[in-house]
């Protein structure tokens, strides 16, 4: 998966390289803002958490109504354990309770590969596509921690951005397709999937 991450981030570079800076149709920018994340799985507590994300992008207006958008994204959020959670993962079989009800912050480093499709004005624009995100670091607050998450992510994006001058708004529901346990340190056979709404604010050059 890292293989994937870093051959997909050289791509990406490098397709930017190949424009004029200068076209009308290559535009650069960044953004950030929170991050409503949660991991969707036996042993995590259900409902969003307060994170944030921040990050650059480049967009390519291939027509008037249609465009590509590629971003590097840092994003951070917290999930919470259950108070069964030693129930769900013992890598020791221990059935250690202190496990239980415990945060764990989760950071990735993304790459969204987005389709921009104008909604009837060149300033408001559909985005979809996929995601392909890297584990950088998880803190380590339960037993086991560092073996418990696979290092990659998929994930698919949907969501909303409005353009305005210099200023941009963005809106978006990300959800994981990968499991992102380690599965063979889990006692249970669940999955465990990323979920979060990314609300933003950047500034387009």
């Amino acid at each position: 998966m890292k293989k994937l991450f870093l051959a997909i981030a050289v791509c990406c570079i490098t397709a930017s390289t190949t424009v004029n800076a200068q076209s009308n149709f290559l535009r650069f920018g960044i953004k950030g803002g929170a991050n409503l994340g949660k991991l969707d799985g036996k042993g995590y507590k259900d409902g969003f958490n307060l994170g944030y994300h921040l990050g650059g992008f480049a967009q390519v207006n291939l027509t008037k109504g249609f465009g590509v958008q590629g971003e590097l994204i840092f994003s951070s959020s917290t999930v919470k354990t259950t108070s069964d959670f030693s129930d769900v993962y013992d890598p020791e079989n221990l059935n250690d309770p202190s496990n239980d009800n415990k945060k764990v912050k989760l950071n990735y480093l993304s790459i969204p590969l987005l389709a921009n499709i104008s909604l009837g004005s060149p300033r408001v624009k559909l985005q979809v596509g996929p995601q392909f995100s890297a584990l950088v670091s998880n803190k380590n607050v339960f037993k086991g921690a560092d073996d418990a998450f696979h290092g990659g992510d998929v994930s698919g994006v949907a969501g909303l951005w409005l353009q305005l001058p210099i200023i941009n708004i963005s809106a978006r529901y990300i959800i994981g397709f990968t499991d992102v346990k380690n599965v063979s340190d889990v006692t249970d056979k669940g999955n465990w999937k990323n979920q979060s709404i990314q609300l933003g604010v950047g500034v387009t050059l």
